[in-house]
């Protein structure tokens, strides 16, 4: 199918992945400001890290059932446990396995992405195989010692102190007042909101606002990790650590880092689900008799970045159950990573690559299993 970009703006993809990176936004930076913030109370008061959230052996539980939680903000905070420290792998692992992010809110018939009815009892027995696959396999992470080292992609290290002494006067006040303001003044206007996203919901009251300021976020996020990137050296968020605006200006570079490559996954990601498969082509594919292909299918589209592949899955499930077993959509839900993957994969490449791989193969296995005892 022939692409063109013009259509494609004209479409709003754009506007809508810009409106898309900032309401992710408002989720990453409640949980890096926040964890920064923790950090750092704990440093003056202990002189050290706070602690794991409680015993390691718990975390793949913990994890599961976090991801068990409607919408994808689990698996964002889950994806800051870990960069923090705060959770092992397989609790994280455990987390992406169970979520079945935006998808839930299509089984629950409370999404504005679907026009389609929910489906309760499917809902529930995906979010039961969601939550056994996640705690068994992310006890299989952990007891096996399966991690990975966490190693920022992208932020760059100045060792050598001396040279910040010369600096560009204009970058740094782009940097460290407007950008940083900018940015702390957005994520703080748009927490209530994120916080109420975690489980559906939103103020109707602001709405309209809230997605401008969202994109606007977005916008901001983009010009403001670009500068850093190319031009701004000074870094002083790692030049002194114990200093309470180098904590929060750490943690802003991080938010736009993450909001910038949040937007181009959802790019890449929406373009493949909006204009390469679709619905419509979805249920053709799976007029095939063969119901192990369906599951195959289902999995593929479903570890695509983001949740514009469960959502495809569960709304042909819901319109064509007689076509797709249900088998399928536990398959498509343990696949799916949900939006907290774009932060992940921003943050720490290699671990997001490892769930979205193992966690396709977690999710063939299940479906099929589903699917041979009558699923």
């Amino acid at each position: 199918m022939e692409f063109h970009l013009w259509s494609f703006i004209l479409d709003l993809k754009i506007l809508e992945n810009f409106k898309a990176a900032g309401g992710i936004g408002g989720y990453v930076s409640l949980s890096i400001i926040g964890f920064a913030l923790i950090s750092f109370a704990s440093k003056k008061r202990l002189k050290q890290q706070v602690n794991q959230i409680g015993p390691k052996w718990s975390h793949p539980i913990i994890g599961s059932f976090m991801g068990a939680i409607p919408g994808c903000g689990a698996t964002i905070i889950a994806a800051s446990l870990y960069k923090n420290k705060k959770i092992s792998f397989g609790g994280l692992f455990a987390t992406f396995i169970s979520t079945l992010g935006e998808g839930s809110f299509v089984l629950l018939g409370a999404s504005d992405e679907a026009d389609v009815a929910g489906n309760l009892k499917a809902y529930a027995t995906i979010t039961i195989f969601g939550l056994l696959a996640g705690i068994i396999f992310g006890y299989l992470f952990d007891i096996f010692s399966l991690r990975t080292h966490f190693d920022n992609n992208f932020q760059e290290q100045n060792k050598d102190p001396k040279l910040t002494t010369k600096q560009n006067t204009l970058t740094n006040f782009l940097i460290e007042k407007i950008g940083f303001y900018a940015i702390l003044s957005m994520a703080i206007f748009l927490a209530p909101g994120a916080i109420m996203a975690l489980w559906g919901g939103g103020i109707d009251s602001i709405e309209s606002l809230t997605n401008w300021v969202s994109v606007a976020l977005t916008i901001t996020c983009i010009a403001f990790y670009l500068i850093n990137r190319f031009f701004y050296k000074n870094h002083l968020c790692q030049s002194d650590e114990n200093n309470f605006k180098s904590t929060i200006l750490h943690a802003i570079i991080d938010i736009a880092m993450v909001v910038t490559y949040v937007f181009i996954g959802l790019i890449i990601a929406n373009y493949i689900i909006d204009v390469l498969v679709g619905k419509e082509r979805f249920i053709a594919w799976t007029e095939n008799d063969n119901q192990y292909i369906i599951v195959l299918l289902s999995a593929l589209i479903g570890v695509m970045p983001g949740c514009g592949g469960m959502i495809v899955v569960a709304t042909a499930y819901i319109k064509k159950p007689d076509l797709i077993p249900l088998a399928a959509l536990i398959a498509a839900a343990i696949a799916t990573s949900g939006d907290g993957i774009f932060p992940l994969l921003a943050e720490n490449r290699k671990a997001g690559l490892i769930i979205s791989l193992v966690g396709l193969i977690v999710a063939i296995v299940v479906g099929c299993f589903a699917l041979s005892i009558g699923y």
